[in-house]
């Protein structure tokens, strides 16, 4: 079974999901092993970054640069930042419960 995924809606309805690819690129890109993100008190390009891990996934074609556009043009920040500390709870094993239209599966 797959990672759950939440809908984020930009230019169009995308999933959010954070699997172990996307995890690592978060960690890449931030420098920061995962343990140590603070979703609280994360820098702006942090937080790019680690929306951008977790939409690539279905569209390779993505770039951390786009999704800011993305997010600039379609995106509300409080709606993104509520989807992605959503999809991150889904990630880890504590959405179950949240209800059949916050957290999908594959």
């Amino acid at each position: 079974m797959s990672k759950p995924y939440i809908i984020l809606e930009l230019d169009r309805p995308r999933r959010l999901r954070y699997g172990m690819n996307a995890l690592v690129t978060i960690e890449e890109l931030t420098g920061k092993p995962i343990s140590k993100l603070d979703l609280n008190a994360v820098s702006i390009k942090d937080l790019r970054a680690i929306i951008y891990a977790g939409l690539v996934h279905e569209d390779k074609e993505l770039t951390p640069e786009k999704v800011g556009e993305l997010i600039d043009e379609h995106g509300d920040m409080e709606n993104v930042a509520k989807k992605l500390g959503e999809a991150m709870t889904a990630a880890f094993g504590k959405g179950k419960g949240s209800g059949p239209e916050a957290v999908n599966r594959e």
